[in-house]
């Protein structure tokens, strides 16, 4: 049987399941980026119950997948993605338990991290202050230990939940995670992460909300937020700031077709409208070329590049 009568049967499944499907849907419509050609179908998942069932039936029949959690941190090919896009919603987006004598809060993976955020404030929790304003989804924080301004999800994941590709359920300690900069197991593990677990501090509610406008004033004065992208484009390099590289190589507002790297923040790469995936890729290239012949460093790109 060949793949594309494998996806039938996956989409025949979720169809069965009650699961939303889409085929041929273009990508570009669910990252941040704006950037993708189709996928060759998305399926909205609800429950991870289904979910397991689907992602087991995937790996049966070598059907390859990904989740898209809010986009954030993904370039999809202009190609689109030849197999099945899964998308959370229903159980994926709650909160499911708040632990107040422990202040621990255990979440769906498909949660916007700025919902996570706010349900902290409003219980009183500290420590997610950092993460107030990143675009993603709390499983895809997870998944890539997602930090700004000098915290890390590592300094408040708990626990993580998922599922392996033979459908079995499984919870990874935070000893187990690997968690390091932008890196977790799950960067070496296959798996679907479908809940975590954090563990934050009591403080004064309104120390809180101060502590959070402050890290949103600073993104919307020192990064591009009125244009579509995939947040900071490279790793920090050891000793050196990406975008301090790039900017004293003379390369904010460089542009190749529709990508830019931003003339507001030379760490991030915009999309000034219809760029492609080979446009952003080009100018990774050419940024990764040009800092390593003027300055002698290695940049490592931070983005997920689908393939």
């Amino acid at each position: 049987m060949n793949t594309n009568e494998n996806i039938g049967r996956v989409a025949s499944a979720a169809k069965e399941y009650g699961c939303e499907t889409l085929e041929n849907e273009p990508l570009a419509k669910y990252t941040t980026f704006k950037i993708g050609g189709p996928a060759a179908l998305i399926v909205t998942v609800c429950t991870a119950d289904v979910l397991s069932k689907l992602y087991a039936l995937c790996s049966e029949l070598d059907v390859k997948c990904m989740v898209i959690g809010n986009g954030s941190n993904l370039l999809v090919s202009d190609n689109g993605y030849s197999g099945v896009v899964f998308r959370l919603d229903g159980e994926f987006k709650n909160v499911s338990s708040v632990d107040n004598d422990n202040n621990l809060i255990r979440c769906g993976a498909g949660l916007t991290l700025a919902k996570l955020c706010k349900f902290a404030l409003d219980n009183s929790l500290s420590g997610l202050e950092f993460a107030w304003g990143i675009p993603g989804s709390v499983g895809g924080a997870a998944f890539m230990n997602a930090g700004a301004y000098g915290g890390e999800m590592k300094d408040v994941i708990e626990s993580v939940s998922y599922i392996a590709p033979d459908g079995t359920l499984g919870t990874l300690t935070k000893s187990q995670l690997d968690l390091s900069y932008r890196h977790s197991v799950f960067a070496d593990k296959p798996g679907i992460i479908t809940s975590v677990a954090v563990r934050l501090k009591r403080d004064d509610k309104q120390l809180i909300r101060e502590r959070m406008d402050d890290f949103m004033d600073r993104r919307r004065t020192k990064q591009p937020l009125e244009y579509p992208s995939a947040g900071s484009v490279f790793k920090r390099p050891e000793g050196f700031f990406a975008g301090g590289l790039i900017e004293e190589c003379g390369l904010k507002g460089k542009q190749i077709g529709g990508a830019q790297v931003s003339e507001k923040h030379a760490g991030f790469i915009i999309n000034k409208g219809e760029a492609t995936c080979k446009d952003v890729c080009d100018l990774v290239s050419f940024i990764q070329d040009t800092v390593k012949r003027e300055k002698g460093v290695d940049l490592e790109c931070e983005i997920r590049i689908t393939e």
